[in-house]
């Protein structure tokens, strides 16, 4: 049995309905042949109309109802188009932080991030009940610079109220030409009054790895997102680090990772990992159920690994979190990661927009989902500001005695102070950890 509609009603629910497009997985690349998606209306429109059963009617007639009204009554005309926009907009805002809308400029940028480049101040957001929150700012680039920190508020951009705009229109706005100045309005825990700080753009070429020795034998390789060519730079990383040394133990830092592609996740880890599952996604369509296994080739020998984590850690930085967790290969240290555990997909649309859609969850190997949950660390550590506690009075050593005798055979050469050791409490103790390991890995 059908029912009768109204064709104004109909012919939005028509611009509104349409079948999706080639996609791009944020979190997982995946790339599939595009048709159109918005259904193309008639010059003429039926004046008789069946609908499909199962169409909520009275809903569809109250969208009918609250489009008119605009279109007749707003205090200034409003295009159907821009309608039509913001109601697409508001549909993906309702669902979840993550799914959005990306208008023509949105989707650029969005494109452009990944590939690495863009023009902004360097801040990762999120939406929390309608207000932008600062994920982290990434390293190296204005906001870092500023002084902008993780769970950071932003209330203002250049003096306009942001709450509940969504998160990509905040991202637009804080994209902009090389040069440029900017004004965020910010509120922090513990300071009572909202402040302001000035930022100007720059053209963000993100490295998403850089690496370096900590001390003899020990690397260290940050990561501080995932895209395209990660897992490429990570194994020229890894080449050069095995290069200039033995190396015999290696820190992946993975604070304050906003995340990014699940593909650059999943090669990340598969360079640790050479057998069983790195993870898994499960969603309501067949092609979002995926198994990633592991490939024999490996990039790195067995040795000892540790991998930092904070809040700061989400999504792909927690897939290889978990994945090298479940597996044993690496022990997890720091604090408990951000725990958003979803996929979106990118699908493009006509008109160079698409929407990026939650999808998927996915699971760690041993199949947990840690989706507001995280990545709790093996051994917990929170960051800390520690002093060397220096004894009173002086202690006379026999070295500072008067013609003492001289050891032949004491090393010369000396390990040259660790700035970054020293004022980073959790990678100070994740290198003490490795240490233990590379010396028991020894001795057995």
């Amino acid at each position: 049995m059908s029912k009768r509609f109204s064709p104004i009603a109909f012919s939005l629910c028509l611009a509104l309905l349409g079948s999706t497009v080639s996609s791009i997985t944020f979190g997982a690349e995946k790339e599939q042949p595009g048709n159109d998606v918005l259904a193309q209306q008639e010059a003429a429109i039926p004046t008789d109309i069946e609908v499909p059963e199962g169409l909520p009617l009275e809903e569809l007639r109250r969208f009918s109802e609250v489009f008119e009204s605009i279109k007749r009554a707003y205090v200034e005309p409003v295009s159907d188009k821009k309608l039509l926009e913001d109601a697409a907009r508001g549909m993906l805002i309702g669902l979840d932080p993550h799914s959005s809308y990306l208008a023509q400029d949105d989707y650029s940028e969005l494109q452009i991030q990944t590939a690495g480049e863009f023009g902004g101040v360097g801040i990762e957001v999120s939406q929390e009940d309608g207000v932008i929150r600062v994920i982290t700012p990434m390293d190296g680039t204005p906001a870092m610079k500023a002084g902008i920190k993780p769970g950071d508020i932003i209330i203002k951009i250049d003096g306009e109220i942001i709450q509940s705009i969504g998160v990509d229109k905040a991202v637009s706005m804080m994209r902009g030409e090389p040069g440029s100045e900017i004004i965020l309005t910010i509120g922090r825990d513990g300071k009572n009054v909202p402040f302001d700080v000035s930022l100007k753009r720059e053209l963000i070429s993100v490295s998403s790895i850089s690496h370096r020795y900590l001390e003899q034998g020990l690397g260290y390789i940050r990561v501080s997102q995932f895209q395209h060519h990660s897992a490429r730079d990570l194994k020229d990383a890894l080449s050069q680090l095995q290069q200039d040394d033995a190396l015999k133990g290696l820190v992946i830092d993975l604070r304050n990772n906003p995340g990014g592609l699940l593909s650059a996740a999943v090669d990340i880890s598969d360079a640790f990992i050479d057998s069983g599952t790195i993870v898994s996604t499960k969603g309501r369509e067949a092609n979002s159920s995926v198994i990633y296994g592991a490939t024999k080739a490996l990039a790195i020998a067995d040795i000892p690994i540790i991998v930092v984590i904070n809040g700061g850690s989400a999504s792909a930085s927690e897939i290889v979190a978990g994945a090298l967790q479940d597996t044993k290969r690496a022990i997890i240290l720091g604090t408990t990661s951000f725990g958003k555990g979803s996929v979106q997909t990118v699908v493009a649309l006509t008109g160079d927009r698409a929407i990026k859609l939650t999808t998927a969850k996915y699971y760690t190997p041993s199949g947990r989902s840690i989706q507001a949950q995280g990545i709790v660390p093996d051994i917990v550590v929170e960051q800390a500001h520690v002093e060397e506690n220096s004894p009173h009075g002086f202690r006379v050593k026999e070295k500072d005695l008067a013609g003492h005798l001289e050891n032949a055979e004491q090393e010369t050469a000396k390990v040259a102070s660790n700035h970054l050791l020293e004022t980073d409490f959790q990678l100070h103790e994740a290198v003490n950890l490795l240490k233990g390991l590379t010396i028991y890995q020894s001795i057995k």
